[in-house]
């Protein structure tokens, strides 16, 4: 239902921000037509997500419509032509005017998360051999061109090649007949037109730019990618990371926007994948089926211990696919994580094994009695050694499993990501079994077993 209007008060840009998440489909026209303030219904428009303003202006009549896609500069353009089905990019593209047309139409042929996704081709250019007086009469001229950012002009040669860069306080501060080439400076950080968003991301992060020229193979300069590019992209990342660290597939939609079926099918493949997983556990537990039946109080630890495991291998996961994804691991440090994550396994381990040792014994001496031997028997001792040695290991094999199965991922071709917090539990539940029964078969052996 759209927001009531009673008359009296114009409905605002900050009202309907306020009501957009409650409204779907008509209802969110009816209300963006309540907006009278051209400004605001601009402001809210150009703040929406590119699938919302592509269902905004599918919904106008046809008339309408060439105003609202006219606003956008051709990568916000770009971004709204791939938020629709394929039959319905034709409609948006023939709204827009031919040079727009074309610059999208180019800048589709990049892949939607490559740098050439992002840029904007529309970017202030000036020639090395102009001199200042020139160069800002031209910029003047550009900047009626709706150019993407004015606070730097980059300098190219006849060949379109980057050359340098002159910031227009350095033009103005500059005597009007010196030549841009002397006033330019040539170390120019710039981003292949192929690179990653995520890696164009971690370029932003070490220079601290407000943006970075495109360049294809030839260093001929494509376009712009602006800081408040990068920010959506940082935050489309990251969501990603945390969908597939969560064990579901990525949700393309908001979570309340999401259809119940399609939210079905992006989490069923995992939790099947992982339901398979823990039938390997089961199998375990039938495997050492005698040795339980022998000492069933081994049995009220198997908890305690699988779940030591899977969260300090949940940890190591999550913290290697973080450093990944901020560029402070590469590949080649996989035997340096390792060896980082055998000594956190061995210490946080040994803390954990101490405190299961410490439990048992005090359950041994405060606990209830049984028969006057303690709540463990008179074999207590060995089995808290069972209990703690068997914790020391399932929480050094989980922090080095949870810690390589990013690597292995990446080195597959894979998105570390998916390296999942209940993936590298469920993988660190079996093996903790083994470890635990295992050490249980070993040490006691001629006493419970």
């Amino acid at each position: 239902m759209a927001p009531a209007d009673d008359g009296n008060e114009p409905f605002t840009e900050e009202d309907l921000r306020a009501v957009w998440p409650l409204l779907a489909g008509a209802d969110r026209l009816d209300g963006f037509r309540l907006v009278q303030d051209r400004a605001g219904s601009e402001g809210f428009f150009l703040g929406l997500s590119p699938k919302e303003q592509a269902a905004l202006i599918l919904g106008f009549p046809p008339a309408e419509r060439k105003a609202w896609v006219r606003l956008l500069d051709p990568d916000d353009a770009t971004d709204l032509v791939q938020a629709v089905d394929p039959e319905e990019r034709a409609v948006l593209l023939d709204l827009m005017d031919p040079a727009s047309r074309r610059e999208v139409t180019a800048l589709l042929a990049f892949a939607e998360d490559d740098a050439g996704g992002l840029m904007n081709p529309r970017f202030a250019r000036v020639r090395p051999d102009m001199s200042t007086d020139e160069a800002l009469r031209y910029l003047q001229r550009q900047a009626r061109e709706r150019l993407e950012m004015l606070y730097y002009a980059y300098v190219l040669d006849a060949e379109q090649r980057l050359l340098g860069v002159v910031s227009l306080r350095e033009l103005f501060s500059a005597p009007g007949d010196r030549k841009v080439s002397e006033v330019m400076r040539t170390d120019v950080v710039s981003v292949r037109e192929e690179m990653d968003q995520e890696a164009v991301s971690r370029v932003f992060a070490h220079q601290d730019l407000i943006a970075l020229p495109v360049v294809d193979a030839e260093n001929r300069m494509k376009g712009i990618v602006t800081h408040d590019d990068i920010v959506d992209v940082v935050q489309e990342e990251a969501t990603e990371d945390i969908h597939r660290m969560g064990g579901t597939a990525v949700l393309d939609a908001p979570y309340l926007g999401t259809p119940l079926m399609k939210m079905f099918r992006k989490r069923v493949g995992w939790l099947s994948v992982l339901f398979v997983g823990q039938l390997l556990t089961a199998w375990a537990m039938g495997h050492f089926a005698a040795v339980l039946a022998s000492a069933a109080m081994l049995a009220m630890f198997i908890p305690l211990i699988i779940s030591s495991g899977g969260n300090s291998g949940s940890q190591a996961s999550t913290l290697v696919i973080r450093a990944m994804a901020l560029g402070e691991v590469r590949l080649a440090d996989w035997w340096r994580v390792v060896r980082r994550e055998i000594a956190s396994g061995l210490l946080l381990g040994g803390l954990l094994g101490l405190l299961g040792f410490a439990l048992i014994a005090g359950f041994q001496f405060a606990g209830p009695e049984t028969d006057g031997i303690g709540y463990f028997g008179p074999h207590w001792l060995l089995v808290g050694t069972t209990v703690g040695m068997s914790i020391l290991g399932c929480v050094t094999w989980g922090t080095v499993a949870g810690s390589m199965l990013p690597f292995i991922l990446r080195r597959v071709g894979l998105d570390p990501a998916s390296a999942s917090a209940p993936m590298v539990a469920t993988m660190v539940d079996v093996c903790g079994i083994l470890i635990y029964f295992t050490a249980a078969a070993i040490l006691l052996r001629g006493t419970l077993l």
